[in-house]
């Protein structure tokens, strides 16, 4: 596929699927100077992520420390 031909399939994609911007402008901060609304949008996206990764190690902090706690409690020498 010469490069006008991939130019050419890239270009009609575009139109067809109404592609107005990059896709990735969501996934990472860019260099560019994006619009106040996506600027927005992009702050949002990126608070729900963090909350989500929040609650996501929370999660896996108490199926581990039961665990830790049992062992804990059987390990401990008992005082008499």
């Amino acid at each position: 596929m010469s490069h006008h031909d991939r130019d050419a399939e890239i270009a009609a994609f575009i139109l067809t699927k109404g592609v107005t911007r990059c896709p990735t402008a969501c996934v990472v901060p860019t260099q560019g100077s994006p619009d106040a609304a996506d600027q927005a949008a992009l702050e949002r996206y990126e608070i729900v992520r963090e909350q989500l990764r929040q609650e996501k190690i929370a999660t896996r902090q108490q199926a581990v420390s039961p665990w830790r706690s049992r062992h804990w409690a059987v390990s401990k020498p008992v005082s008499t």
